[in-house]
This record gives C-alpha cells, sequence and structure tokens, in this order.
C-alpha cells in the first residue's frame, strides 16, 4: 500500500514561495521548485501568475547555450506576504500545525 502525498492549498504554496526567496534573496527556477517541494511541470503557472501580478520578478540571463531564470521576490510581493498571507494562515492554519483545535475552531466559528 502507498503512502498518500499530503495536499497543500495554493495559497500555501504561494506563501511558501515567497518566504524562500525572501530568505534565500533569489534563486533560479530549479532551486525554488527544489526548497519549495514543488514539480516544475505542475505548479509553474502559479510562478506565472505571480510574476502577472508583480509578485515576483523574473530575471532571465543567457550563459552560453543556456539560459538561465532567476526569480526574486518584489516589494510588492512582501507586502502581499506580511498583509494577506500571514493574517490568513493565522486564521486557517495548515493542518498539522496547530496543537490546539479548539482555539482553532473558537476563530471560525466567531469570524
Amino acid at each position: 500500500m502507498t503512502k498518500s502525498k499530503k495536499y497543500r492549498d495554493r495559497i500555501y504554496i504561494v506563501k511558501d514561495i515567497i518566504l524562500t526567496l525572501s530568505e534565500y534573496g533569489h534563486l533560479n527556477q530549479t532551486a525554488l521548485f527544489s526548497f519549495c517541494g514543488l514539480n516544475i511541470s505542475k505548479h509553474k503557472e502559479i510562478l506565472d501568475n505571480l510574476e502577472q501580478n508583480d509578485i515576483l520578478q523574473r530575471i532571465e540571463t543567457v550563459e552560453g547555450k543556456r539560459t538561465i531564470t532567476i526569480f526574486k521576490v518584489t516589494p510588492k510581493g512582501m507586502n502581499f506576504c506580511h498583509e494577506i498571507l500571514e493574517p490568513y494562515e493565522q486564521l486557517f492554519p495548515r493542518s498539522g500545525k496547530s496543537s490546539d483545535s479548539s482555539v482553532n475552531l473558537g476563530c471560525l466559528f466567531f469570524v
């Protein structure tokens, strides 16, 4: 019997991408996907969407025959993380992160 992988909501994937890039400053696409535990073919559209919304900046450099794509977080992206994503995760923590689920249910009940 195989173990199923945990599902991660898109909003948490976005937060992980922004926090990983802010921690390292900038990363190439392969390193970013590796550090965030993402699949390039499945999750590339998330990066494209973040770039279109000016959350991330894509920088392409050519070295010989190779094109290297580097990603950086924009100030708008950091602001988005602090103003939207962090409060969201406080209200709706990821599964398994909270030891006292009654507190979370209370928050959900009153919201």
